[in-house]
C-alpha cells in the first residue's frame, strides 16, 4: 500500500484529492496538511511513500519545504501539485528535488499514475508541461530572468506580489527584516524592476501569481 500525505491549503481541493486517493485499491491518504509547518509536523509523525505537495501554501510555501523534506530521515517523494503549468516552475521544483510535477487540472487518472510512478523511486512530469519544458528551459539562452533568482530570493519576489511587507515575509521566514530587504533589492535588480507594482506586472506576465 502506497502511504500518501496530502498538503493543500484549500480544504475542497484537498477532499477531492482524498476521495480521488480513496478509490485506488493500492493507495491510501494518511495524513493531510494546510501550511508549511503542519507538514513538516505531520511529516515527523507519520511515515508515508508520497508527499502530494501544493507549491503556494501559506507560510512556509511548497518550494521552501521541499529541500527541507528531502533532508529527513527515510524522505518520501515529493510529488508538486501545482496551480501553475509553467516549464520554469516545474524545473525549478525538479532540481530542488522533487520527483514529480503535476498540474491541478491534470486528469486525475494521471494524478495516480503520478503518485505510484514517483513512490517507486521515478520522476513524473505533466505531459503537456514536458514537451514545453525541453524548449523553453533545457535548449534556449533567452531565459525569463526570474529563473536566475535564487530559492530564497524567488521566495521573498513569490510573498512581494503576493501582497505581503517585509516586517511580515522576515517573521515568516524567521530572519531579519534587514535580510529580507537585501533579498529584495538583489531580486529587483536581478529583475531590473523598481517597484512591487512593477513585480506584480511581471508576476501576471509570467504566469507566476
Amino acid at each position: 500500500m502506497i502511504r500518501v500525505l496530502v498538503a493543500e491549503d484549500h480544504t475542497i481541493v484537498r477532499e477531492g484529492i482524498k476521495q480521488l486517493i480513496g478509490l485506488a485499491k493500492d493507495l491510501c491518504v494518511v495524513g493531510e496538511a494546510g501550511n508549511g509547518e503542519q507538514l513538516m509536523e505531520t511529516l515527523r509523525q507519520t511515515p508515508c511513500e508520497v508527499v502530494l505537495l501544493d507549491i503556494s501554501m501559506p507560510g512556509v510555501n511548497g518550494l521552501e519545504a521541499i529541500p527541507r523534506i528531502r533532508a529527513l530521515t527515510n524522505p518520501p517523494a515529493v510529488l508538486v501539485l501545482s496551480m501553475h503549468d509553467e516549464a520554469q516552475m516545474a524545473a525549478r521544483a525538479l532540481k530542488i528535488g522533487a520527483a514529480g510535477y503535476a498540474t491541478k487540472d491534470s486528469d486525475p487518472a494521471l494524478l495516480l499514475t503520478a503518485i505510484r510512478k514517483v513512490a517507486s523511486g521515478g520522476r513524473y512530469i505533466d505531459p503537456d508541461l514536458a514537451d514545453r519544458m525541453v524548449f523553453e528551459v533545457g535548449l534556449t539562452d533567452a531565459r525569463p530572468a526570474h529563473t536566475l533568482l535564487s530559492e530564497r530570493e524567488f521566495s521573498v519576489f513569490e510573498r512581494l506580489v503576493r501582497g505581503e511587507g517585509v516586517n511580515e515575509i522576515a517573521q515568516q521566514l524567521a530572519v531579519s527584516s534587514k535580510t529580507i530587504s537585501t533579498h529584495k533589492a538583489r531580486l529587483m535588480q536581478k529583475l531590473g524592476l523598481h517597484s512591487v507594482a512593477d513585480l506584480v506586472k511581471y508576476a501576471v506576465e509570467h504566469k507566476l501569481l
